[in-house]
């Protein structure tokens, strides 16, 4: 019969070999190894980590190999950066960092990257007071705050930084900073403004902000400030999202997800001064749904 190499180095196997399942005699061999502590030990087989699948929030990787970045939130960046982010009403615990940790680990394993290669940072808009005692306290870490809101870890193979996104400045960080729930009137004038001098804003940023500020946001369109609409199309967004929907029709509602996001979508758009026609266009929802959703508002069209 005809030799094959087997996945152990210098090691050769017949092929029926290779289709034998080692693991489920393992895991009987530790029982019996263990048996007199049955009563003690609790065996479990193929634990399952996680229902869902695991997912890290954003990587951001070099294009180009070891290129600086200068900027206060990348300092850390290597080639391969992992990044964590929590929503306003939420905080990073210890077990989030253990968690993310991890997945800088399997990261690392299922593509090749060096643990050279990879840096850590964790986004929220909270003080992480806790999480920093614990590091610095129970895991020996160095922290220091050397740029307003940003902590840099020291003491770890990894680089690792903690952004409190409210602490950063305004004038260098405001797409980050202003990433909120409790936005005052001078902040949404301040960012209403940039996102109009900038095209590249996206449209679910401005669709949570409107969401998230909605009370701010009424006051401030008294003061004759700009509606959503304006916006989309002082910016460009609007043309630039008709031209793509004339070739993929509905594919932007399903790729937004489930229909009730959609639908969210499209009452604020309703209410931010966009007809039902581009409204349509831009949550993927037929003009007739829009129609409907603009009647339960109470909506004039």
């Amino acid at each position: 019969m005809k030799k094959i190499k087997n996945s152990d180095p210098g090691r050769e196997t017949t092929p029926d070999e290779d289709w034998l399942s080692w693991h489920p005699a393992f895991f009987e061999a530790i029982q019996l190894e263990l048996d007199a502590y049955r009563d003690t030990l609790k065996f479990e087989y193929q634990h399952q980590l996680t229902t869902e699948p695991l997912r890290i929030d954003v990587v951001i990787i070099k294009k180009i190999k070891d290129t600086p970045i200068h900027k206060n939130i990348a300092s850390i960046f290597r080639n391969d950066n992992i990044v964590e982010y929590k929503s306003p009403d939420d905080y990073i615990s210890v077990k989030d960092f253990y968690k993310v940790y991890g997945y800088a680990c399997l990261y690392m394993v299922l593509n090749d990257v060096k643990i050279s290669d990879l840096s850590l940072t964790f986004v929220e808009s909270r003080h992480p007071r806790k999480l920093l005692e614990y590091l610095r306290e129970i895991r020996g870490y160095t922290v220091e705050e050397r740029t307003p809101g940003i902590y840099t870890v020291e003491g770890d193979i990894l680089p690792i930084q903690i952004i409190e996104s409210r602490k950063l400045p305004a004038e260098e960080n405001i797409w980050l900073k202003d990433l909120y729930h409790k936005l005052e009137i001078p902040e949404l004038r301040q960012i209403t403004a940039e996102i109009r001098r900038h095209r590249e804003a996206a449209l679910a940023y401005l669709d949570i902000l409107f969401r998230a500020n909605k009370k701010n946001f009424k006051e401030m369109m008294k003061m004759r400030a700009p509606t959503l609409k304006q916006i989309l199309i002082e910016t460009g967004i609007t043309a630039e999202w008709e031209a793509q929907w004339e070739a993929k029709g509905e594919a932007r509602g399903q790729a937004m997800g489930q229909e009730s996001k959609a639908k969210e979508i499209a009452k604020n758009m309703l209410q931010g001064g966009l007809s039902p026609e581009q409204t349509a266009k831009f949550s993927g929802l037929p003009v007739e749904k829009v129609r409907t959703l603009a009647s339960e508002c109470a909506l004039v069209i």
